[in-house]
């Protein structure tokens, strides 16, 4: 499987680089479905300062415990199909070894039915493409509390200013990943909906069962390459059900951008425990403005980005970040964390893209052996090289 996959990165590569640029290769029209292949590649960079605990330890997952560490993050080929009642995708992360978007729609006008792997419908961050995330690492709420893709049914409605989404799934498509079925379902609306004046907000809500009656609380400190978390509930035993729910806003001016997040979380226990039920939540607040004057569009309830106006000189961002976690409930002590991110941006010509970020983070968590929270505030500067098609 690794070989053949290896294969496929490189013919896709191969066809990408000798292709005119575009984000995506037309290959043919079968049954009157236009099938194009798209790809992502991103590699990462990040270096630590640590304060109290090692975040880059050696791992077996292939840290060296230096305090720099490289890795490919992503090597993702997808197979689209548009055209007709149906549309189809089926991707594969050859990095990680696992199925991406696995799934079949069949469109109602602007109604739609789906069915297979899929992207659950409770966070805007996670919603939007990987590829055009304003920053390296996804804020710790999205990484805590989003789910992401699932195995599952789903009914939905898009239309430009309102839309909405209701689910139920079950495990991840590749084996020995995420479990747990459950249901899920956002709503948005966008009272100004047109390319560069956007005002959007959206509710959603999940509810699935826990794996093996446990559930475990634990984010990395918005560094990917992270084999340390600050911040950590341990294992919460006679875990029932756990069930989010989320708030998202989001205003588009122009070149400028303003983005957030809320989200809270229960997880209920079991008959066989009078321990009281667990709750934690986190947020994210940031703006990101486009030097070079470009803005973004609009689709499906999320922000698409365009191409940069001077494809020589590129698209500059410019990008500000503040998210914070409380994992304190009642005897469980997991911590609390609140994160600074400063990032800039390049978006070069239609392939590339440059990443720089810089994350001043401050913790406290309860330490047994010391019986009293211990403060770390360690830094991290982050680099990221993407080429997408």
């Amino acid at each position: 499987m690794k070989l053949r996959t290896q294969r496929l990165l490189a013919l896709a590569v191969a066809a990408a680089l000798a292709g005119t640029a575009h984000a995506e290769i037309a290959i043919d029209v079968i049954n009157g479905s236009e099938v194009s292949l798209e790809g992502l590649m991103q590699a990462d960079g990040n270096w630590f300062h640590n304060d109290f605990l090692d975040l880059n330890a050696a791992s077996p997952a292939g840290n060296d415990g230096k305090d720099s560490e490289f890795e490919m993050r992503r090597a993702e080929v997808i197979l689209k199909g548009k055209g007709g009642r149906f549309d189809w995708t089926v991707g594969y992360d050859g990095k990680a070894n696992k199925w991406l978007d696995a799934n079949i729609k069949w469109k109602l006008g602007t109604n739609y039915v789906m069915a297979g792997q899929f992207k659950q419908p409770n966070s805007l961050e996670e919603l939007t493409s990987t590829r055009h995330n304003d920053f390296i690492s996804k804020a710790m709420v999205t990484n805590l509390f989003g789910v992401a893709r699932r195995t599952g049914v789903a009914y939905g409605d898009d239309t430009p200013n309102f839309g909405y989404q209701v689910s139920y799934f079950g495990r991840e498509l590749t084996r020995n990943l995420a479990q747990g079925q459950g249901f899920g379902g956002r709503v948005y609306y966008a009272p100004m909906a047109e390319t560069g004046n956007i005002l959007h907000f959206g509710l959603s809500a999940v509810d699935f069962d826990t794996d093996a009656d446990t559930a475990r609380l634990r984010v990395r400190p918005d560094a990917d390459l992270a084999t340390g978390r600050l911040i950590d509930t341990g294992n919460i035993l006679n875990a029932d059900r756990q069930r989010t729910y989320g708030v998202e806003g989001l205003w588009i001016g122009g070149p400028f951008k303003v983005q957030g997040e809320y989200m809270r979380s229960t997880v209920s226990r079991t008959k066989a425990t009078t321990a009281p039920d667990w709750t934690g939540d986190s947020w994210y607040l940031y703006g990101v403005w486009n030097l070079t004057g470009e803005t973004w569009g609009y689709k499906a309830g999320v922000p698409t980005t365009s191409l940069p106006d001077d494809p020589s000189a590129g698209m500059w961002q410019l990008g500000l970040r503040y998210d914070a976690t409380e994992l304190n409930d009642g005897p469980v002590l997991g911590g609390k964390e609140h994160n600074v991110t400063l990032g800039v941006n390049w978006y070069w010509r239609s392939n590339f893209k440059f990443m720089v970020n810089y994350v001043k983070v401050d913790s406290s968590k309860y330490v047994s052996s010391l019986r009293t929270n211990r403060d770390d505030s360690p830094n991290i500067l982050e680099a990221r090289a993407q080429f997408y098609w």
